[in-house]
């Protein structure tokens, strides 16, 4: 048997294990494996390195990626370049904070318990909603687990989700629905936004509920209120996911009639790190309240009437029994909460509207100067926040190849999720980029076209 120098085991406690189960070799342990399926071959791996050598390959690795210190941003989609101030990690690096995990027992977590409820409230008042929940793995499981709790509180099977949602959001909810039974129909778009008619012509009583998103995918904003109409006509709930800077100016959502609203809470403080770990975020009306997953933290008086903090609900089969679970979720994604709610109330509550309104604006101001271009054209008319699609004269990838080049990382190419958008691009504007970035984006995709130009 090989041994490593990073395994504390000496031979002598091998031996002495190896004697007590009776065997003389490790591999005997594997007796129950048939011959015909073990690996007979050694893996496919390159020879072992020395410590510092392979430091300096995995630093060498690392020097082939960008990141957005070395390129310019026009890629949203569902993870944002958004300012972090510096407020955020000075409060979340705190050990007090960074070292909790699950508030289990109040009397000595009253720190993390407030602050997760703090949390709640503003995602409440942010949404316009009754209550939020301690928070979800990220957005597209929060919208996964929406659409199971619209089952479990109408007792139907069905439900019915737009194509405008992000494609990844859609799948997850596929994948949530199919180990539940549960049918998942796509509603076509028109205009970039939910067909009302479609919706009209396949909501019915065995719906559960409708799931939309605003901004949509492509920016667009849906028109909430009239989904609402149409979905509660039925007896199905309306769950809307939303992004939440976007809130700043859009009207919420729980004002317009939704039920459930989830999102994706990274671009509240929380850095894009490669993907995760982020939030998820969700929250209902107050019907709703013993069906959402996850905890529910609630302020309380103690025996001497001081306020304190307690976790009030808690749906996981961990704490109660499974049958009434309402979901295994078993993470907190607590500190990713403490940095949005360390966030929110930095912005304060006009914070958060001149952020939204910067993003309007620069987004608007780059969709205005490219589709003044010949040969780009803007896909989708109508109101769109800080997200929007545009059609270009030149094969996207081949494009997003030279701007990267000249540092700009341009968009997402839409033909990989939709066979009817080749060709288009979504781009994204946060208040992080410049007006010398915006004009430079201009002129080096207006460059680019007028090679083009000047080949036809």
């Amino acid at each position: 048997m090989r041994t490593f120098s990073y395994i504390p085991h000496t031979e002598a406690d091998r031996k002495k294990m190896m004697d007590f189960l009776g065997i003389t070799d490790v591999s005997e342990l594997f007796a129950d494996i048939p011959e015909s399926v073990r690996l007979t071959r050694p893996l496919a791996l390159p020879p072992a390195l020395a410590e510092i050598t392979l430091e300096r390959h995995m630093a060498g690795l690392a020097r082939k990626n960008l990141d957005f210190g070395q390129v310019v941003s026009f890629l949203g989609a569902g993870a944002y370049d958004h300012y972090q101030p510096s407020v955020v990690e000075a409060i979340v690096g705190r050990s007090e904070f960074y070292t909790s995990y699950t508030p289990y027992q109040p009397e000595i977590s009253q720190g993390m318990l407030q602050a997760i409820f703090e949390y709640q409230t503003m995602v409440a008042e942010l949404t316009g909603m009754d209550l939020a929940n301690a928070s979800m793995y990220d957005g597209p499981t929060a919208l996964g687990e929406a659409g199971l709790v619209c089952c479990a509180h109408t007792g139907r099977n069905k439900l019915l989700v737009a194509r405008s949602v992000h494609p990844e959001y859609r799948e997850v909810l596929a994948t949530y629905a199919a180990g539940q039974s549960v049918e998942v129909v796509e509603l076509p778009w028109r205009d970039g936004t939910l067909d009302l008619d479609a919706l009209a012509a396949a909501c019915d009583d065995q719906v559960a509920g409708v799931l939309v998103q605003y901004p949509n995918f492509f920016g667009r904003i849906e028109d909430l209120a009239k989904i609402a109409e149409i979905v509660h006509r039925h007896g199905a709930l309306l769950v809307t996911s939303v992004y939440p800077v976007a809130l700043g100016v859009l009207q919420p959502p729980g004002q317009c009639g939704a039920d459930i609203v989830v999102a994706e809470g990274q671009s509240l403080g929380n850095s894009m790190s490669f993907g995760g770990p982020y939030l998820g975020i969700m929250a209902a009306r107050k019907e709703l309240m013993r069906k959402l997953p996850g905890r529910i933290v609630g302020e309380t008086t103690d025996a001497q009437g001081r306020r304190g903090f307690v976790l009030t609900l808690q749906a996981r089969e961990q704490h109660i029994r499974r049958e009434k679970a309402t979901s295994n979720i078993c993470s907190n994604q607590a500190l990713n909460a403490l940095a949005a709610t360390v966030y929110l109330a930095y912005l304060g509550k006009q914070g958060i509207v001149e952020l939204a309104v910067q993003n309007y604006h620069k987004a608007h101001y780059l969709q205005r100067t490219l589709t003044q271009m010949e040969g780009v054209e803007a896909v989708f008319p109508g109101p769109f926040f800080n997200e929007f699609v545009v059609r270009i004269p030149r094969p996207v990838n081949a494009v997003q190849t030279q701007l990267l080049e000249q540092g700009y990382l341009f968009g997402l190419d839409l033909g990989r999720f939709y066979e009817d958008l080749q060709g288009t691009v979504l781009l994204n504007v946060t208040e992080l980029r410049t007006r010398e970035e915006l004009d430079g984006l201009c002129a080096a995709v207006k460059a680019l076209c007028g090679e083009r130009e000047a080949v036809r």
